[in-house]
């Protein structure tokens, strides 16, 4: 395989309630979705800008899809963990890691969503003027 990109180009966060979990991600990150059904099954796709870097997925809802705090873990890039963790925590999550120090990279923290998925959060250190 001679793939000329990333190995990973895309996602999908399970949910229980679609409309819950498009409110808690419009009010937390500000993002739009746009509603489709693929294979029967209820998705909300995130924005994905070509012009940026990085990859897009979707809430998807459906019999094969199960909310965890045990599987693998999502990481959104923010300007502002604090921020971003005061929103999620307003509008119904929950922290499960803290804001922490990560080198020379930023730091991470993590929360529990709407749906009971474990999201964790990456913040790039800030450049001194």
């Amino acid at each position: 395989m001679n793939r000329k990109t990333n190995p990973v180009v895309y996602f999908e966060i399970p949910v229980v309630d679609m409309d819950r979990a498009i409110v808690f991600y419009q009010a937390v990150f500000g993002f739009d979705f746009e509603r489709i059904v693929i294979d029967h099954n209820e998705m909300a796709l995130f924005p994905l800008l070509p012009e940026r870097e990085g990859i897009s997925g979707a809430l998807a809802k459906g019999e094969v899809y199960k909310p965890t705090v045990d599987g693998m873990i999502i990481y959104f890039y923010t300007e502002s963990i604090d921020e971003t963790m005061t929103l999620a925590l307003a509008h119904g999550g929950e922290v499960l890691y803290p804001k922490t120090s990560n080198g020379d990279l930023g730091f991470v923290a993590e929360f529990k969503d709407s749906e009971g998925n474990r999201i964790a959060l990456q913040e790039d250190l800030k450049e001194e003027e």
